[in-house]
């Protein structure tokens, strides 16, 4: 039940992010608030250590204050800094986090530039009624960083230490 709970509840998380995100350009909280109580409930139940635990809340208290600080300054939404933080906790404070970023950034990069170019053409006026292309193309709305960051974590996922735990659990 647990390696189930596992397997779903964190990419299930991250897809809803990224839909959300795209169709309406916001992250509900009880997206990240659901991944805050799903890993402390889980993560205890895997056999990880407190020092562990407590390392995985370090990188979302880290992470948290990071984007909160980008948040303050214009530069991040408010769901996109929550969603940031809750991966992070699942991910834990280790190289996978770093792994994690930089596929965010990238995925981002190339979010935001496939943006400008559609942007940049007429393609509002025939996208611009489409639910899944009027917030891509529509020129008033900001980059729906959601997406990148739920593509990224579930790039990322099968390295973390829930999941390995989970698939030798499995077999």
């Amino acid at each position: 039940m647990v390696q189930a709970a596992i397997f779903v509840i964190f990419p299930f998380c991250m897809m809803f992010a990224a839909l959300s995100d795209l169709l309406s350009m916001t992250i509900a909280n009880r997206i990240s608030i659901t991944l805050i109580i799903a890993f402390a409930i889980l993560a205890p139940l895997t056999g990880m250590d407190w020092y562990a635990f407590g390392w995985h809340f370090a990188a979302f208290a880290m992470v948290l204050g990071v984007t909160f600080a980008l948040f303050a300054l214009g530069g991040m939404g408010g769901g996109d800094a929550k969603l940031l933080a809750s991966t992070a906790l699942w991910i834990g404070f280790d190289a996978n986090l770093v792994v994690y970023l930089l596929y965010a950034a990238i995925i981002g990069g190339g979010l935001a530039i496939l943006m400008l170019v559609l942007r940049g053409r007429s393609f509002d006026i025939v996208y611009g009624r489409n639910v899944f292309l009027k917030n891509i193309v529509n020129t008033e709305q900001g980059v729906p960083y959601g997406i990148a960051l739920g593509i990224a974590a579930v790039i990322v996922y099968p390295a973390t230490p829930l999941m390995q735990w989970a698939i030798k659990a499995s077999f």
